[in-house]
C-alpha cells in the first residue's frame, strides 16, 4: 500500500479505519495557554491530518472540538474525515460510569460521536471527582475494577453508536487476553496505545497484536520529554542518536522525520503532539520519502527497552515493564 499525505489509513478489524499519523493534544493545563490547543488542531487539520488524539484528563477537548468544528464549518473537512480517538480515565472504570463518562466527553467536543474510545490504562483509581486520588500520605487510591465488566459498558455505547471502535491504551498480552477471550465478546478492542519508538520498538507486543488484528498506536513517538516529574532520565535524547541523524542526513530529512517514518512502515500509528506551528507540519512530512530495508533493520536494532514511568505505575510497575511481553 503506498502511503500518501492525503491516503496515509490503514484498516481497523471492525471495518473502520485509522489515519497512521495523528496530532498529540497532551497539555499541562497550569502551564499552557488558553487557546494554545485550538491554534494547534486548527493547524493540524490545515496541514492535512485527520487524526486527533484527545481525552478528557488533557483538560482541553472543549478547545480540541471547537477547531475540529470550525473546520468543519469553513469547509475544510467533513466529520467523516476526521478521526477522533477519546479516553476513558482511571476514575471512571466502574460500569454505571462509563457511558456518562463518554458523554460528557462528546458535550465537551459538541459532536455526536467519537471515532476511537480506549480504556487509558488497565488499571483504575478511586472513583469520585478527584482525577488524581492520593490518601492522607500521598499514596495513591487505587480501585479494584473488572476490566471485563469495563469492556461491556464500551460495548453498550458503541451499539448505541456513541462511539464507532474501541480500544485500549497500556494493555500488555495478559491484560489484553482478559479482553479477547472473555465470554460472550461482542466487539474486539481494535487498537492498542502504547509507547513505541526505536528506543522501544515493542517487537513482541507488536506481533501478538498482529496477530489478533489489533492495531498498535505509538505515543512519544519521538522519545520521551525531558520532564524529570513524570519522565525516566536514564533514557537518552533519542533525536540525537548517532544512526538516527545519519540517517536522517541521507534521506535529507530530520531525526524526528525519520523515527516517524520508521513506525509508519511498521503500521504502527504514531501521534505526536507538537504546538508548534512549524513541527506540526514537519510531523507530517513523512510520506514523500521512504527508509530501505537496511535502514528500517539498523532503526530497529536500537531498541533499548526503555520507557516512560509515571509515578502512579509505581506499585503494578512488574506489570507495565512487561508491556513488550
Amino acid at each position: 500500500m503506498e502511503l500518501t499525505a492525503e491516503s496515509h489509513s490503514i484498516p481497523l478489524s471492525d471495518g473502520n479505519s485509522i489515519p497512521l499519523i495523528g496530532l498529540g493534544t497532551y497539555a499541562d493545563p497550569h502551564e499552557t495557554p488558553k487557546g494554545t490547543a485550538y491554534e494547534s488542531v486548527k493547524i493540524a487539520i490545515e496541514t492535512g491530518y485527520r487524526h486527533i488524539d484527545g481525552a478528557l484528563i488533557y483538560y482541553n477537548e472543549h478547545e480540541v472540538g471547537q477547531a475540529i468544528r470550525d473546520k468543519i464549518a469553513d469547509g475544510t473537512v467533513k466529520r467523516e474525515d476526521i478521526f477522533y480517538c477519546g479516553k476513558l480515565w482511571n476514575t471512571f472504570h466502574p460500569p454505571e460510569l462509563v457511558r456518562p463518562t463518554l458523554e460528557k466527553t462528546l458535550t465537551t467536543l459538541q459532536l455526536d460521536y467519537v471515532d476511537l474510545y480506549i480504556i487509558e490504562l488497565p488499571m483504575a483509581f478511586k472513583p469520585g471527582d478527584e482525577f488524581y486520588p492520593n490518601d492522607e500520605s500521598g499514596k495513591w487510591l487505587y480501585h479494584e475494577t473488572d476490566l471485563c465488566a469495563t469492556w461491556e459498558a464500551l460495548e453498550a455505547c458503541k451499539d448505541a453508536g456513541l462511539v464507532k471502535s474501541l480500544g485500549v491504551s497500556n494493555f500488555n498480552k495478559r491484560q489484553l487476553e482478559l479482553i479477547l477471550n472473555k465470554p460472550g465478546l461482542k466487539h474486539k478492542p481494535v487498537s492498542n496505545q502504547v509507547e513505541c519508538h526505536p528506543y522501544f520498538t515493542q517487537p513482541k507486543l507488536l506481533e501478538y497484536c498482529r496477530q489478533n488484528g489489533i492495531v498498535i498506536v505509538g505515543y512519544s513517538p519521538l522519545g520521551t520529554s525531558r520532564d524529570p516529574s513524570w519522565v525516566n532520565l536514564k533514557c537518552p535524547p533519542m533525536l540525537e542518536d548517532d544512526l538516527l541523524v545519519s540517517i536522517a542526513k541521507k534521506y535529507n530529512k530530520t531525526t524526528a522525520q525519520v523515527c516517524l517514518r520508521f513506525n509508519v512502515q511498521r503500521g504502527v500509528v504514531v501521534i505526536p503532539k507538537s504546538f508548534s506551528p512549524a513541527r506540526i507540519k514537519e510531523n507530517f512530512e513523512i510520506f514523500d520519502f521512504s527508509l530501505s530495508d537496511a535502514d528500517m533493520k539498523a532503526v530497529e536494532g536500537l531498541n533499548k527497552n526503555i520507557l516512560l514511568k509515571f509515578s502512579f505505575w509505581g506499585h503494578t510497575s512488574g506489570s507495565f515493564e512487561k508491556t513488550a511481553q
